[in-house]
Order: C-alpha cells, then sequence, then structure tokens
C-alpha cells in the first residue's frame, strides 16, 4: 500500500483520502490544543501561510490520547485553532495514534518512521524522563510518543521523515522546504 491508499475523516466525520493530495508536500501532525507544544500551531500556521502556494498540505488530526490535552469536540478544537492560531489548514477529526483504535494511515507512517529519539536538551530530557515511567520499552517501538510528532511525505509520496515535539520547526520546515 502507498499514502495514497489511506484516508482521514474531517471534522464533519466525511472520508479525505490522501489521493487527493497526491503530488503535494504533506506535513501529518497529531495536535492537541492543551499540551506545552500546542505553540507549534503558530509555526504550523507560518509554514503553511509561506508554503501551501508551492505544494504544502498539512493535516492536523487532533489526538486525546496524551494526559487528555484535547478533550473538547472537534469543532471546539476547530474554533480554538482559529481563535488563538487563526489557521487556515483544516482540522480533521481526532483520531487515536497508537493502539486497538489507531488510524491505519498512522500504523503505516509509523512503520515508515520509526522513532529515534527526542534529541538533546531540556525538553528532551523531560520527555525521555516522563516516558520511561510511562512505558520503560518506549525507545525501542515506533508508537507516537506525544502530541506534536510530524511525519512529511514527499511529493510521490513516500514518508520521508518523522519529527517529534522536541525538534526544532526550523528542522521541520526546512525539511519541507527542500522538498517543495
Amino acid at each position: 500500500m502507498s499514502i495514497y491508499d489511506y484516508f482521514v475523516l474531517d471534522r464533519d466525520g466525511n472520508n479525505v483520502t490522501l489521493e487527493k493530495f497526491r503530488g503535494k508536500v504533506l506535513l501529518i501532525v497529531n495536535t492537541a490544543t492543551g499540551c506545552g507544544f500546542t505553540p507549534h500551531y503558530e509555526a504550523l500556521e507560518n509554514m503553511y501561510e509561506a508554503l501551501h502556494a508551492k505544494g504544502l498540505e498539512i493535516l492536523d488530526i487532533p489526538c486525546n490520547q496524551f494526559a487528555n490535552q484535547t478533550p473538547g469536540s472537534d469543532e471546539e478544537v476547530h474554533h480554538f485553532c482559529q481563535l488563538y492560531y487563526h489557521t487556515q489548514c483544516d482540522e480533521m477529526k481526532k483520531a487515536h495514534v497508537n493502539g486497538e483504535l489507531e488510524l491505519p494511515l498512522y500504523h503505516y507512517l509509523k512503520s515508515q518512521q520509526g522513532f529515534k529519539g527526542f534529541g538533546e536538551g531540556k525538553m528532551a530530557d523531560m520527555m525521555n524522563a516522563m516516558l520511561a515511567k510511562i512505558d520503560p520499552d518506549y525507545k525501542n517501538n515506533p508508537d507516537i510518543k506525544w502530541n506534536f510528532t510530524k511525519f512529511v511525505v514527499s511529493r510521490d509520496g513516500n514518508v520521508v521523515a518523522r519529527f517529534e515535539p522536541t525538534d526544532d520547526m526550523e528542522k521541520v520546515k526546512a525539511c519541507v522546504e527542500s522538498l517543495l
């Protein structure tokens, strides 16, 4: 299967096939409205504004699996994003990214780009310490570890990169720009 064989649901529950994005660079991100990484929305919106006309599409897939940090309805998530970050890309329906109820898309993404670590620094240390308590084997599985994990898909449908929430958003932007 390829990335284009998958679909997500928009916030109204309608199927959105990824085939619709063939030829575009995709940035797929599991988001949250009440997370320490929520300010990533600002960088995501700036990237969208700067690069959408060149072929970038962002799939914002809210997720409430991590510390219950997206408790609102799909419409409440949308209003939050509009009010605080003026987002232009549509937020999809909330979904699971791990476990029995995970979107098949996320199973595919994780099979293409596994977890490679949180990098260096205070936030990385904090994430490593927290996850070691939750899952002592977290470093050895491809699961999404937290909100704002990002996958970059090239115009030809290859999942070329995975960025953890601790990664600098400038690195994410540089990766996307290199594919446009």
